[in-house]
């Protein structure tokens, strides 16, 4: 008796379901036609102003997209993500790291940097990279490029890759642990530089960061009158700032060490070459921005 109520019980719902089946205003009974259109998959795009355990890698694969909080600690922070537009959006494969592509995309990446940190990054100790997505994810539609800034031990030397704590959003807006300033400069025994270590400004020291200089398109310098160019242009930058005259006694007053980026760097477009004084015969304990003259002597070979 309760099998066959049961029973009964379910009949008379399905009965009560089926008499509740009109069409309601505005159905016109064709299924077929009442389905959303299913949005296209669109490929992943990286996230900009945040960071990564890891660091820099020229390409960026999602297997390997783990961000974390940049008030942990972390080797690299993207501060901006950009997109291939135009002929370069309708290429096959991601652009090479020399293409015409790369150094429209770090330009645009050198710019966003200095807003975000607050100055040219080149003014402290970091390192800006381009990361592209994976060829796989190119074909996929992926056409973003990540602007990527890691800290570094020091750049005179090529440092390594630095572990930090904290954004690095305007990290160089006023003096900062990571500003270029002063130096102890040591030579080999060909004349080159051996150890360039970072020095107080207080104590003796023999060197110092004056500035930046952009360089125009053309060749990696390799050759003695490549790098005389770069020592003419940033002895300019050294005179503004130490408060000399930019004249012919410029090098008598000061030797000069000029530092562009590793020349794969060069490649990819950057043209900053940051740029020394140096004092060879002798050492001082200040800082010598706005020195002037006397801060600066003219000293000539006996």
């Amino acid at each position: 008796m309760r099998r066959w109520i049961a029973v009964l019980a379910v009949g008379g719902a399905a009965t009560l379901a089926l008499s509740a089946c009109g069409k309601p205003a505005g159905v016109d009974g064709d299924l077929s036609d009442d389905w959303k259109a299913v949005a296209e998959p669109q490929p992943f795009t990286p996230t900009a102003e945040i960071c990564h355990e890891s660091d820099y890698a020229e390409t960026a694969y999602l297997s390997s997209y783990e961000p974390v909080d940049c008030a942990t600690t972390h080797r690299l922070e993207t501060v901006y993500v950009g997109t291939f537009t135009g002929a370069a959006a309708g290429l096959t494969a991601p652009p090479g790291k020399d293409s015409a592509e790369i150094k429209a995309a770090f330009a645009e990446c050198d710019t966003k940097t200095k807003e975000y940190v607050g100055s040219d990054w080149r003014n402290g100790r970091l390192r800006l990279a381009v990361a592209l997505p994976s060829a796989q994810a190119w074909t996929g539609g992926a056409r973003w490029f990540r602007c990527d800034v890691t800290e570094v031990t020091n750049v005179e030397d090529n440092g390594d890759t630095a572990a930090r704590t904290g954004t690095l959003k305007g990290v160089l807006k006023a003096a900062s642990p990571l500003s270029l300033g002063c130096y102890s400069v040591k030579l080999a025994k060909d004349s080159s530089i051996d150890t360039m270590p970072a020095a107080e400004c207080a104590k003796d020291h023999n060197s110092e960061f004056a500035g930046v200089w952009t360089a125009p398109d053309g060749a990696y310098p390799t050759k003695s009158a490549d790098w005389d160019k770069f020592h003419n242009e940033c002895r300019k930058v050294i005179a503004k700032f130490a408060g000399v005259p930019n004249d012919g006694n410029i090098k008598y007053r000061t030797g000069v060490v000029s530092l562009p980026g590793s020349e794969d760097e060069w490649k990819g477009g950057n043209r900053g070459v940051r740029c020394y004084l140096w004092l060879s015969e002798r050492t001082v304990n200040r800082s010598m921005k706005g020195a002037g003259p006397n801060g600066l002597p003219i000293r000539y070979a006996d």
